[in-house]
């Protein structure tokens, strides 16, 4: 399974690699990784994902904490959270097809942030299932080049868990 774990750290030189170390002895792949600074100066923030169980995540998070940079250790996993993540895509686009291109950046309210001759670059945020499916969408037209962030999220401060509220075709809840 896949966790979401948000660290925040001390924003000092060999705290990202401190942490990134960890997770390597340990056997752990980090599938995602963002850092930035934090709401208060001097700290910064990583948002990172990483496959394993729960117990094996237990472990790593009381692990984390150990470390003298680190302040806190949250998995988002299973907390109602905003996740958000940038993709850029450069698609083949010949003047024949760029309209049913354009229509697709109008569903998935991307932008056109580049036009070429035979190419458009697309910027899209989102959570990461809708930057799949655009990428899945494009795919036909021809890919030519893709670059990510990783996915950056914090807990909902409302409490509300969106994915209780989505809605399938029929109109019936989608259980979680």
């Amino acid at each position: 399974m896949k966790h979401t774990l948000s660290v925040l750290v001390e924003d000092e030189s060999g705290a990202l690699s401190r942490i990134a170390g960890l997770f390597a002895r340990r056997g752990f792949n980090i599938d995602s990784l963002a850092v930035g600074p934090a709401e208060t100066p001097g700290q910064s923030r990583l948002t990172m994902v990483v496959e394993g169980d729960d117990h094996a995540l237990q472990q790593m998070s009381k692990q984390l904490d150990k470390l003298v940079n680190v302040l806190q250790v949250l998995d988002l996993t299973r907390q109602p959270a905003v996740e958000r993540e940038l993709m850029l895509l450069k698609v083949s686009a010949p003047a024949h097809q760029r309209s049913s291109i354009f229509d697709l950046v109008q569903v998935f309210r991307a932008k056109v942030v580049d036009v070429a001759d035979g190419a458009l670059t697309l910027e899209v945020v989102g959570d990461p299932g809708k930057l799949v499916a655009l990428e899945s969408l494009l795919t036909p037209y021809g890919i030519i080049e893709i670059a990510r962030t990783g996915k950056v999220a914090l807990v909902r401060a409302s409490g509300v868990n969106t994915e209780l509220l989505k809605v399938s075709p029929s109109g019936s809840r989608i259980p979680a």
